[in-house]
């Protein structure tokens, strides 16, 4: 009977594999070494795992699965992973291929073996939550107290161990990186084992969990900003891969992306994202960090648009940067936010890059870094971290540590003057001087810049308060005070950001932080007094109106709350479900356009010379009589048609409600790449019509004005050649 191993076993046999592999010059040389390398391990004593122990909760299955009975007679990949770990996320990828490569018939099974490092991590409904965050398909158990990952003595997230049908050892890969080298062991263990006959195609039950969550106008929003001069929210609504811009009563304005993710600039009704995370919003100008496209975007409201600022759309290694935004490679941005840096006010997107755990500057602007050169506009360069995972404080920001750095609060007042970072994986609060770079603690951690394990739940100053995970920060310059959503303790503090779900404040003068809301535990509880109020792990926050009111993204309970600071009560910020975007969606049944009156104003546009497969947008500034509103009673209304034209829309036209006209309306639609079928209008044309219904607030009195602007179009196909 074969003896239980381990990966000290393993490491030494593989090492010589690895070596080799380093060598080998060709795909075939790779392959030939990998083959026989499984024969030798084969022809020598099995290498057997324990199994997972008994009365262990599993996700994503119809049950418990066993080494020794479901998964025997298949290729058995184990990730050991924790799912707050950034490298943890970015294997999650290379998962997803094999997934789609290789299903469970064709004799591969991956188990994700939940192993925590926070307390709160432990808690199986948290994980629910990351795994359906994270879209992860494959079984996934809850191993609390890591027994597998002590028994096979794994040291490190992430770790992946592949099992061979007896629940073999065969190989291990310890962090990330190590894409191409799990593709090769996963091929060659599933092409050896099937010629030998060892691999069978049952089916292991499963139960997706995304298959149970209910619709909601939310899911997983990440992050939140306010522009309190136009009175507008952003929110990165992160489950649902969109950006959503709403007013400050929860009129939903502008939907852009989604639902499902991509990786795609243009006008905002074709622009899409890959769970967005951070956002920073002024004027007009939306600013996003993409996070699993490892891009930084710009959303344009006033032009329309969505394009790319830096980034190549794959995960960088780069930890100096300095190339032109477009051409840098970035990894895992995770929030921004605006500010200034020896040039003109906000000429510079600070940016979390938890992925290389640094702080990255995008000049927007021509500026210049403190104590650094000048920096031209467009530039993406590293600011602060080493790129080590330290809670590493220094004078030389180069040689500071961050360890997954995930929030962002500039505070340019003296005597701030810095940057505030919720450094998640250390649990600390930083401070970054904008003076000079320097960077200092702020709250929570240890003195020991090695020991990422300093949290908890503690209240006090400097190093004696502790936090767990911390990802949001918000500075309050009227209160001079740091609010910090202390994320795994489901709180809101000042300042810090740490364990479950809660909300603390720091005051930055004496280092002191304490619970402003939330009681230590998940929930989702109204309260509505912050003391009973309850969070689960909320992701981000933001002051609003003059600092009279904190906003929470609420990740897990997929909402947005807002904390009154002033008679210290919690409420739902409600979003609502009709957009005022002009970006129009087709319904499954046509749309129903009202007759425009004989009194209607009609107005025929100058011709526009367009190209198949553009994207047109056309915009309509409304106004209204001093003195009147939109009635509330009758909706007012658009239409986009194309009368002799239909092909233009597909056969049906487009319509939406009015119901802001602080903005102008925008109405977006891209043309077909089809040329015109030969029955149709010589002269294509779209047609918007208007029917506006407002009151006289005086005298009461209803009425309705309509309008039509028709806009001809010359369109050329673009030729392929």
């Amino acid at each position: 009977m074969a003896s239980q191993s381990s990966l000290s076993t393993l490491f030494p046999i593989q090492s010589q594999l690895d070596y080799a592999l380093d060598d080998a010059a060709t795909q075939q040389e790779k392959e030939n070494l990998v083959y026989e390398y499984l024969k030798k391990l084969d022809e020598s004593e099995d290498l057997k795992i324990p199994d997972f122990q008994t009365g262990l909760d599993w996700l994503n299955t119809e049950g418990p699965l066993s080494v020794n009975k479901e998964l025997a007679g298949k290729v058995v990949l184990l990730d050991f992973f924790t799912y707050c770990c950034i490298n943890c996320m970015h294997i999650l990828p290379d998962l997803h291929q094999l997934e789609k490569k290789h299903s469970v018939k064709d004799g591969l099974v991956i188990v994700g073996v939940h192993s925590a490092k926070f307390p709160n991590e432990k808690v199986l409904d948290n994980i629910r939550s990351a795994v359906l965050r994270y879209d992860i398909c494959h079984p996934v158990v809850n191993d609390s107290e890591a027994c597998l990952w002590h028994e096979l003595e794994v040291s490190c997230w992430p770790t992946l161990v592949l099992l061979g049908p007896r629940g073999n050892l065969l190989f291990s890969l310890v962090g990330e990186g190590h894409r191409d080298r799990l593709m090769l062991f996963t091929e060659l263990a599933l092409r050896y084992y099937g010629e030998q006959g060892l691999l069978q195609t049952h089916t292991v039950g499963t139960k997706l969990l995304k298959n149970t969550l209910p619709p909601s106008i939310l899911a997983f929003p990440g992050k939140v900003a306010v522009d309190n001069s136009s009175k507008r929210l952003a929110v990165a609504d992160t489950g649902h891969h969109r950006i959503l811009v709403v007013s400050s009563t929860g009129q939903l304005l502008h939907a852009i992306g989604g639902p499902e993710n991509g990786r795609k600039d243009g006008s905002l009704f074709e622009a899409s994202f890959n769970s967005p995370q951070g956002v920073a919003i002024k004027g007009d100008t939306v600013y996003v960090a993409d996070t699993e496209n490892h891009l930084i975007r710009k959303i344009d409201l006033l032009e329309g648009t969505v394009t790319t600022l830096a980034g190549v759309g794959a995960q960088g290694t780069d930890k100096e940067g300095g190339a032109m935004g477009p051409q840098q490679p970035i990894s895992s941005p995770w929030d921004v936010t605006l500010g200034t840096a020896g040039g003109v006010e906000d000429n510079v997107l600070w940016i979390a890059m938890a992925g290389t755990h640094q702080i990255w500057a995008l000049f927007l602007d021509d500026g210049k870094l403190p104590k650094g050169s000048e920096s031209k506009a467009g530039t993406c360069v590293r600011w602060a971290g080493s790129g080590s995972e330290e809670n590493r404080n220094n004078a030389y920001p180069h040689k500071a540590g961050f360890a997954q750095p995930s929030g962002l609060a500039a505070a340019p007042e003296e005597p701030w003057s810095c940057l505030y970072v919720a450094d998640s994986e250390s649990s600390t609060i930083r401070t970054l001087a904008l003076k000079d770079g320097a960077v200092k603690l702020l709250i929570g951690g240890e003195r020991d810049p090695l020991n990422l394990f300093a949290f908890g739940d503690v209240d006090g100053k400097g190093v004696d308060a502790k936090l767990q995970h911390p990802l949001g920060v918000a500075w309050a310059p009227e209160q001079s005070l740091l609010y910090v959503a202390d994320s795994y303790n489901h709180k809101v503090m000042i300042a810090f950001l740490p364990n479950h779900i809660c909300i603390k404040v720091v005051d930055p003068k004496t280092k002191l932080c304490s619970t402003v809301a939330g009681t230590g535990e998940a929930g989702d509880n109204l309260g509505p007094e912050f003391c009973k109020s309850c969070f689960n792990e909320p992701g981000g926050i933001c002051m609003g109106d003059g600092g009279k009111l904190l906003y929470v993204a609420d990740t897990n309970n997929h909402q947005i709350k807002v904390l009154d600071l002033a008679s210290k009560t919690v409420s739902l910020f409600p979003i609502s479900t009709d957009c005022t975007d002009a970006v129009p969606t087709k319904s499954a049944s046509p749309a129903k356009v009202p007759t425009l009156p004989k009194s209607a104003a009609r107005k025929e546009l100058p011709l526009v010379a367009v190209s198949a497969g553009q994207t047109l947008t056309m915009s309509l500034t409304l106004s209204l009589p001093q003195g009147s509103k939109l009635t509330d009673e009758a909706p007012s209304c658009w239409a986009l048609s194309a009368e002799g034209s239909e092909w233009l829309l597909d056969g049906q036209p487009l319509t939406g409600d009015i119901v802001d006209l602080s903005k102008p309306l925008r109405i977006s639609t891209k043309l077909p790449l089809i040329t015109k079928p030969k029955d149709s209008n010589d002269s294509p044309r779209l047609t918007l019509s208007v029917w506006v219904y407002y009151c006289l607030e005086a005298g009461k009195a209803c009425m309705m004005k309509a309008a039509s602007f028709t806009q001809p179009l010359h369109i050329s196909v673009r030729k392929v050649p």
